[in-house]
């Protein structure tokens, strides 16, 4: 009877310890992805003070806990990544770029560039310098053209935006736009027909409700008339599209110039801004900031935005005989674009700038600071936007010429990183942003810290996408094996 007990006992402690195995080896297999990272001072990105000596943890993609090195539980079996000395911050989100149409190696646009292969391209070097998601604007994308036909341009932007592809940034996109026939985008030919042409309030409505198909972040709109150049759209007529737009509960975003045309359009509820509200030489004045404060105390669409977009306007102030800005030699533009396109597009034409020249670009900053400000003080949210994808606008380098110009217009370091981060991913509805439980893993690991000094975003260690580090050395390679002249 004893021997019977014994073996029963042997069995069973076998049977348990067999489960224990069994239990820490899957407990194991469920931390093996699982890494912690410590030691960093870690800008979370919604405005509050860094955490000095931080840690936080990622597993399948997200942040899953974050505070204190010493003080946050870490799962059994997790990987430890040593970011002593480094600074974390959240990475960006671009809600105003044209990407696809530029052959950045040749320095040429079209639309046959517009391929999946060059827009996936073009948002790698976005992911290079720290930027996790992106918003096409102006993009090639099949359309009606208003008289019973179609563009036949193919669908590239909601194919990539269905996608999450390693080393790339998240793309969104607000489709073609609408605006008076040749009046949208301009520079390269190959932009201009793109957005939808309008001129009757008829078809004003109807290209909104061929664009909702789409399902665009939002629509859209150019009212410019190019310096008295060309025809815009009329009150009417942009009144008509944002009606139309927020039927189907889709916000609109507007590339305009004059204080007239700023005032109606905030009164007809547009919520977006691509570059300064008011430009061209006229300053905001006391009736549109109280339109800005009515429709916040009113509760009338208050969440409107701004990407100010004077990167140029700032570089410019940078000009004149003999002086060369610093950040035309950075190492991280270097990596993106050739020499000679630095040189054609900035090296030269800021050394021959005139002293006149620079003093009017530093006016025209200085006034265009002064009516985004006031504008922003007033309930607008400044976000990031940079513009770029045309010939001189650097893809993914003007993302850290915008923190730098935002903090030239008079934000402090962090005030710019929460609107690049936070704010923009926000805008955008992507979940990134913020180094928080719950949101994306997508974070840059710096060499020093920008809120020192915000040129310090460029000083980039490495960049983490969705959990998984960017692999920004064969990103690099590629790029510059096609370089002319590469390996001579």
């Amino acid at each position: 009877m004893r021997r019977i007990n014994l073996a029963f006992l042997l069995l069973a402690i076998s049977i348990v310890a067999a489960m224990a195995f069994t239990l820490e080896l899957r407990s194991q297999n469920r931390s093996a992805g699982t890494v912690v990272f410590e030691g960093a001072r870690l800008i979370v990105g919604d405005g509050s003070p860094p955490i000095e000596d931080s840690a936080f943890v990622v597993a399948n993609g997200r942040f899953t806990a974050v505070g204190k090195k010493g003080q946050l539980k870490v799962p059994a079996g997790a990987m430890r990544v040593d970011l002593s000395g480094k600074t974390v911050m959240p990475t960006m989100t671009d809600l105003h770029g044209h990407y696809g149409f530029q052959n950045i190696i040749e320095g040429t646009m079209s639309k046959e560039y517009f391929t999946r292969e060059n827009l996936i391209d073009h948002l790698q070097r976005l992911a290079y310098v720290g930027v996790g998601a992106a918003v096409g604007i102006g993009d090639l994308l099949d359309r009606s053209d208003l008289h019973g036909g179609r563009t036949h341009w193919g669908d590239v932007p909601l194919q990539v935006r269905s996608e999450v592809i390693p080393n790339t940034a998240l793309f969104r996109t607000a489709g073609t736009g609408i605006a008076w026939p040749g009046s949208g985008p301009q520079g390269d030919p190959s932009r201009v027909d793109v957005p939808y042409p309008v001129t009757t309030v008829k078809e004003a409505r109807e290209a909104v409700d061929d664009y909702v198909r789409m399902k665009p972040l939002f629509i859209k709109i150019w009212v410019d008339d190019r310096g008295g150049t060309k025809k815009t759209l009329t009150p009417e007529l942009y009144g008509a599209v944002a009606d139309e737009a927020h039927k189907f509960n889709v916000p609109v975003g507007v590339h305009n110039v004059t204080l007239a045309n700023a005032k109606q359009l905030m009164r007809d509820g547009v919520e977006g801004w691509l570059h300064v509200p008011v430009r061209g030489g006229e300053a905001v004045d006391d009736e549109l900031i109280s339109i800005v404060k009515q429709r916040v105390a009113t509760n009338n669409r208050p969440i409107m935005w701004i990407t100010p977009d004077l990167m140029t306007a700032w570089m410019n102030t940078q000009g004149g005989a003999g002086k060369r800005p610093a950040w035309l030699d950075d190492q991280l533009l270097n990596d993106l674009y050739p020499p000679d396109q630095i040189e054609k597009y900035w090296g030269a034409p800021l050394a021959k700038m005139t002293p006149a020249q620079v003093e009017k670009e530093t006016k025209e900053f200085k006034l265009e600071t002064n009516n985004a400000m006031r504008l922003r003080a007033a309930g607008m949210r400044f976000v990031e936007g940079t513009d770029t994808g045309q010939t001189r606008f650097f893809i993914g380098y003007f993302n850290h010429l915008d923190l730098e110009t935002m903090v030239a217009m008079g934000l402090t370091p962090m005030q710019v990183i929460v609107a690049a981060t936070r704010d923009s991913a926000q805008i955008a509805h992507i979940n990134s942003g913020l180094v928080a439980t719950g949101k994306q893993a997508d974070f840059i690991v710096l060499n020093a810290n920008p809120l020192d000094n915000i040129e310090n975003t460029r000083r980039i260690d490495d960049v983490y996408l969705r959990g998984q580090k960017v692999d920004r050395a064969g990103l690099r390679a590629k790029w510059q094996a096609k370089w002319p002249h590469h390996g001579e």
